[in-house]
Order: C-alpha cells, then sequence, then structure tokens
C-alpha cells in the first residue's frame, strides 16, 4: 500500500510517499524535494527499558554516496565507513526537534534512521530528515505529540529566501533552521500562537530583530507544513499505543516524608562549595532509595524518579516564584570571569577562558597552504582550511571513564564553535594559512561549547591571526511554570541546564549574530521568549566581549616565532613550467637547498612555507629570478652547468639556463663546467630559448673583484 501526497513549497514540490515498503518498521515516510530524496524509518521495542530514568531514544542520519552519483574516493574502501561530521551534526538537528515530544513515561526503545537515497546538489536534505521523522512517526503507532513543521531560512539583500539552495545558501546572510510545533488548545496560548522547539543557525554578524524576522517570515510557511501533515495523518494515520503511568501514591507519600525540606536546605539554604552539595545531594538520593526499597522491594527505581522529580520542582519553584537560583546569582548575572593568552610555550598562540567552574583552553596551529583538510563527502567536496576540535575529556565533569574517539556531542560541540567563529576568519587571500584551533574542556559546569568560542578566539588572536572582531558565547536558560509564569536565566550552569527547560547557546560579535543553537525539555518557546533570550543573550554578549579586551583587544601584530612562515609571489602562468623544471628537477632543487615546501596554483599564485622567514625569502628570490623578463643587450655572470658539441648550457639566473654557441668561444677560451663566464643575450627566439655570447675580457680591476667572489 502506497499513499503519496504533495503541496508546494518556496516554488517547489515537496512529495511525501508513505509505502508499506520497510514493512518490519512502525513507521515509514519517503520524502522528496526537487530530486533530493529522504528516506526516514522509526522503529519501537515491544518491551519497555528498565531501570532507566532516560527515554531511550537513538536517531541515525545516513549518507550515501550512490545519492550523488559518486564512488567513494579511497581505492580499497568503497562502502561508507562511520558518519561525517555533517552526517553527525543533522542526526543531532532531527534528534533535538523530536526529543521534546515524547511522553516521559514512553521508556521503550526508539530508533530513528534517516537515509539520505538521492541528492541533487541544490537542496538540502537536513530539513527533509526531520520533515520525514515527524511524518514517520506521526502516521506509525508510536505514541509521540508531534507534528512538528521544519524550513530553512535564507536571506540574500533584503529578501528573505525560503529552504534557499546551496548556491542562493553562499550568498545569504542568514542560514537558519526553525523547528515549531502547533500546541494543544490546553495549553491556553493566544490563538494561533506557535511553539519554537528547535532553532540551528549560523549568520554573518545579524542582529536580533533579522532573526526574529526571519521566523516571522516563515510562519505562513511553518504552518501551512503543519496543516499538511496533520491532513495525512488523518488519512492514513495508525492508532497510537497507550501508554498507562502506573500511580503509587502510598510510596510518594513516604518518600516525601523521608526527604521534607532537607533537598531544598541542601540546594538553597545552606553555604557549601558545589562539590560539597553534589555529594550531599547524591547521599540524600541514596538514603531514599535504600528507605524505599527497604520497605517496598524492587521500588528502587520509582524511587529515584520521584527524587529527580522533586529536584527539577524545587529548583523551577526557586526561580520562578522567588528569583533565586542554585548558586544565588541574580537571574542576568554571569558568573566570575577570568581570561588568560600565551599559556602554552611553543603553541603558535592559546587562550584560556573561565566561567565559574567551566574552563575552556585553546590552542592554535597554524600550517601552510598544503595542510587543508580534504572533504570528499556525499555533499561537500573541496579544501578546508579553518578547522575547530573541541575535546571533552572526562576528567573535567570529575568522571573516570575510557578514552576513545570523539562523542556526537564533542563533534557537534566542535561545529557549533566552528560556525561561530567562521565569519571572521580571514580570506586565504589575507592569510594563506591553515588554521586549526583545539579546545580543551579542563572543567565543566555548564555551557562549554559557549566558553571555547571565546577561549579560541583568545587563542586566534594570541597567534596574531588578523581575526576582524572578536567572538564570544553565552548560553540563555528558562524556568517555566507555564507560558504566562516564566523566568529567563543568564549563562545557565550544571543543575540549571539538566534541570533547565531550554538551552539556548548564542554566539557573536558586539555587532551581531554569528551562531545560535537552541533546544528545549518542553514543547517549546513563544516567540516572546525567543526576543527576550536574544536580548539578554546580547547583553551577556558584550559584557563578555569587554573583559577579554582587557587581556587582548586585536591580533599581535606578529605570528609566534614557532609559526611557519608563508609567504606569497604571483607570477605569470606562462612561467610555471620554468619554475618547476624538466621532471620537477627545478622545483626539487629549490625545495631541498631553501628547506621550504611550495604551492603553486593555476593562476600562477605560489605559497612558499618554511619554519624560518629567511629561508622562505630566499626561495622567494629564487623563484623571481627564475620568472624575471630577460631582454636582448643584458649581461649576466653565469656560471656552466654542461658541455655539449655544439656549445656550453650557461646558468645565467638560479635555475635558468641558456646556450653559449660553441662558435662564441671556439680556439678563443677553453670552458669547463663549473667555470664563470661574462656573457650577453644576442637573441631570444620564438620558444623562449636564450642565445648568449661572450662579453669581451674584462678590466684588471673587474677581474681581482670577481677572482675574489669565485
Amino acid at each position: 500500500m502506497e499513499r503519496k501526497f504533495e503541496i508546494e513549497l518556496g516554488k517547489r514540490k515537496l512529495i511525501v510517499f508513505l509505502s508499506d515498503i520497510p514493512e518490519k518498521a512502525n513507521g515509514a515516510c519517503f520524502l522528496q524535494y526537487g530530486q533530493t530524496m529522504v528516506l526516514s524509518t522509526v522503529v519501537m521495542s515491544n518491551h519497555e527499558k528498565k531501570g532507566i530514568n532516560f527515554f531511550p531514544l537513538t536517531v541515525e542520519y545516513e549518507e550515501r554516496y550512490y545519492a550523488a552519483g559518486k564512488i567513494r574516493g579511497p581505492r580499497y574502501v568503497k562502502r561508507e565507513g562511520r558518519p561525517s561530521d555533517e552526517a553527525i551534526c543533522n542526526a543531532r538537528l532531527i534528534d533535538r526537534a523530536i526529543r521534546p515530544l515524547f511522553p516521559k513515561e514512553l521508556k521503550r526503545e526508539v530508533q530513528v534512521i534517516n537515509t539520505v537515497l538521492s541528492w541533487d546538489g541544490e537542496n538540502d536534505p537536513d530539513v527533509l530528515g526531520i520533515l520525514a521523522t515527524s511524518l514517520a512517526l506521526l502516521t506509525s503507532d508510536i505514541p509521540w505529540r508531534g507534528p512538528v513543521s521544519a524550513l530553512r531560512v535564507g536571506k540574500i539583500g533584503n529578501d528573505f529566501v525560503i529552504n534557499p539552495t546551496y548556491e542562493q545558501k553562499e550568498k545569504s546572510k542568514i542560514d537558519v533552521v526553525f523547528s515549531v510545533i502547533f500546541p494543544p488548545p490546553s495549553l491556553k496560548l493566544e490563538k494561533e500562537e506557535i511553539l519554537i522547539n528547535m532553532i540551528e543557525g549560523g549568520f554573518v554578524e545579524a542582529t536580533e530583530s533579522e532573526i526574529v524576522e526571519a521566523f516571522e517570515f516563515a510562519l505562513p510557511y511553518l504552518k501551512k507544513l503543519f496543516d499538511f501533515q496533520k491532513e495525512i495523518q488523518e488519512k492514513v494515520g495508525k492508532r497510537k499505543i497507550v501508554l498507562s503511568k502506573e500511580e503509587k501514591p502510598q510510596i510518594e507519600n513516604e518518600a516525601k516524608e523521608i526527604l521534607g525540606d532537607k533537598l531544598e536546605k541542601i540546594i538553597f539554604g545552606e553555604e557549601l562549595e558545589e562539590k560539597e552539595k553534589k555529594e550531599k545531594i547524591e547521599d540524600l538520593r541514596e538514603k531514599l532509595v535504600e528507605e524505599i526499597e527497604e520497605k517496598y522491594p524492587g521500588e528502587s527505581h520509582f524511587a529515584k524518579e520521584f527524587f529527580d522529580e522533586k529536584l527539577n520542582e524545587i529548583i523551577h519553584s526557586n526561580i520562578v516564584e522567588k528569583e533565586k537560583r542554585p548558586d544565588g546569582r541574580k537571574l542576568d548575572e554571569i558568573r566570575p570571569l577570568h581570561c588568560e593568552v600565551g599559556l602554552i610555550p611553543r603553541s603558535h598562540g592559546s587562550g584560556l577562558f573561565c566561567r565559574g567552574r567551566t574552563k575552556s583552553l585553546s590552542i592554535l596551529t597554524l600550517g601552510g597552504p598544503a595542510d587543508f583538510q580534504l572533504l570528499e563527502g556525499m555533499e561537500k567536496v573541496g579544501k578546508k582550511r579553518f578547522i575547530h576540535h573541541y575535546n571533552f575529556p572526562p576528567y573535567c565533569a570529575g568522571e573516570i571513564k575510557p578514552l576513545k574517539g570523539p562523542s556526537r556531542r564533542e563533534i557537534g560541540h566542535g561545529v557549533l564553535v566552528e560556525k561561530a567563529l567562521f565569519p571572521l576568519i580571514p580570506s586565504f587571500e589575507e592569510f594563506p594559512y591553515t588554521i586549526r584551533v583545539v579546545s580543551e574542556i579542563l572543567s565543566s559546569n555548564g555551557s562549554t561549547s559557549m566558553a571555547a568560542v571565546s577561549s579560541s578566539s583568545l587563542a586566534l588572536m594570541d597567534g596574531g591571526v588578523p581575526i576582524k572582531k572578536m567572538v564570544s558565547g553565552i548560553a540563555i536558560g528558562l524556568a517555566l511554570k507555564d507560558y504566562q509564569n516564566y523566568k529567563i536565566l543568564t549563562d545557565i550552569q550544571g543543575p540549571e541546564d539538566h534541570h533547565g527547560d531550554m538551552d539556548f547557546k548564542i554566539a557573536g560579535t558586539k555587532d551581531g549574530i554569528t551562531a545560535i543553537q537552541m533546544d528545549v525539555k518542553i514543547l517549546g518557546i513563544t516567540k516572546k521568549i525567543l526576543k527576550e533570550a536574544l536580548e539578554r543573550g546580547k547583553m551577556a554578549r558584550i559584557q563578555i566581549l569587554e573583559q577579554m579586551e582587557k587581556v587582548i583587544s586585536k591580533p599581535r601584530e606578529k605570528l609566534s616565532i614557532y609559526a611557519p612562515r608563508v609567504l606569497t609571489i604571483k607570477v605569470n602562468p606562462d612561467k610555471i613550467r620554468e619554475i618547476i623544471g624538466p621532471g620537477g628537477r627545478v622545483i626539487h632543487e629549490i625545495i631541498e637547498q631553501c628547506e621550504v615546501s611550495i604551492d603553486i596554483e593555476e593562476d600562477g599564485k605560489i605559497f612558499v612555507t618554511a619554519e624560518k622567514e629567511e629561508a622562505a625569502k630566499k626561495a622567494i628570490s629564487w623563484i623571481k629570478n627564475i620568472t624575471k623578463e630577460i631582454k636582448v643587450g643584458q649581461i649576466f655572470q653565469g656560471r656552466v652547468t654542461r658541455i655539449l658539441h655544439f656549445g656550453a648550457l650557461i646558468e645565467i639566473l638560479p635555475g635558468k639556463e641558456a646556450l653559449l654557441h660553441v662558435s662564441q668561444f671556439l680556439g678563443k677560451r677553453k670552458l669547463k663546467p663549473g667555470n664563470v663566464v661574462m656573457v650577453k643575450v644576442i637573441s631570444i627566439d620564438e620558444l623562449g630559448r636564450i642565445n648568449l655570447s661572450l662579453v669581451s675580457r674584462p678590466s684588471f680591476s673587474f677581474k681581482k673583484t670577481f677572482s675574489k667572489k669565485g
């Protein structure tokens, strides 16, 4: 059985195929936009997972090379391997949009797999993945409070664009994805109110008002998508599985008596260090679990869930009703800030950024043009010259874990920081280096990714990278009782992040936003909350930037003595073959004798990279001599390189040979390789071959000077 539905969106058709071909899945959807097609499947386990206090959801996003008509590059490996960083970020994008809409009582494992079946090079499959997943869940029997509507918005000039193509995105100042839901009437929101449940965006210093305008522009299209999905659900949707939450009032009452006001006193009543506070909370949790388990065997899990709910309730009520935060700060107060640069002795640049107990150390490494990262993915192919990596070692959270490869969270945070910094990175023409920044999280207590933005910005300036402006980041949180009673929190830390309702990361300069990432634990936020959060983020961002600028206000004028030196020269493209020489002889000689690396581009740009500037200058001088325009009548002091039966080859400039015909010196002088002679250019043929004549014997005074040199 197959159902086909169509809708026009952004002057292109969005086509939905609901098919029983993946018949073992609870739900499946083929979604096509242009010639890009994504298959989303959802499967739910038949059994609950016991003893867990989280929802076991996994979301995968599979890129297939066949979708783009490609065969994978490496000669011996043709099968797709581990997901690319972009695929991991797309999986996280979908996860963040759908996760808040599953009921809390659902403890069965759910797996979502998105497979890109076709890619047309114009339409991005990531947003299609959100919509396909929404339709697969919506028409399945899995309990879920969707649908979600998702769109990408761009801005070219003064005009907003829905779902811009890749070509349009290159010209766009804004690249943002909004995911929304239309809430049920029970929430008592204003008519036609929409709740935003996920935002992901990169910007070229966009203002807060531009982001709100982008959302307002998308609203009619989002509503159209919502109605379209609801219509499909009504026609072909399966009956949802009914979940029942088992009430245990007797155990709950006993748990309340055991806890009393002890938990609230630990969090808000006692002056304790964070570590001590955490230990006391864990001790109280263990005590509750032990007493409940002793009296009601097998109910320890209920006790753990009750404790977490109580902890969440206490934090929410104190913030919303009393404006009291766990660490005593005001709602808009940032934790104490501390910045340093130049900490690591032999690095090319380093920056430390501390916000309370969150501490990030970023280290800059500069490389030559040849150190670029080669991208050979399904979508992206090319050279990447700015790279940011984020590491979250277990010690930063006070934990012991095996060290493995980077987690999805680490990859996602690394890409987010890269996105925040990228608009301020100088072009390759301005700064012909490959730039890699690594952020090591030394201590974690909330919003480490935004700390990494700030520490990376410090490291870039410390290393002399001419970034246009300083960038900082902040995380804005939310404690919501209902949509009329809530409090927005600046600079959320551990408990506010874990038990709060929103994590809204905002990065940018004093003049505008460069990156946003928002996810929620509730159904979503209103446009009013969005505006307030953006304004709060701006105030905090500027405050942090002022503190950072006290340490370093502009990039250092000189690179580190340990950084390589890259010098650039532009030559006539026709001269490239002369620089390379027969079989690469000339260029290899320059590389070996000057101890440099040389990168030549087709347009005649040549990049010389060396550990020492003197070596690079020597190589540049050599190249200049090779490419120097030689004219008839010029006189050179040359060295005999080879003797042939028809004449002698004379090196008149490094790597540049010319012919002294045998008739010019036969019977006059005996030449041997290594002899230095004075020669004159008498002709240059149409192939660029140079012919020489011997210059008459110099005067005595010149001979004396000449003999000293040779």
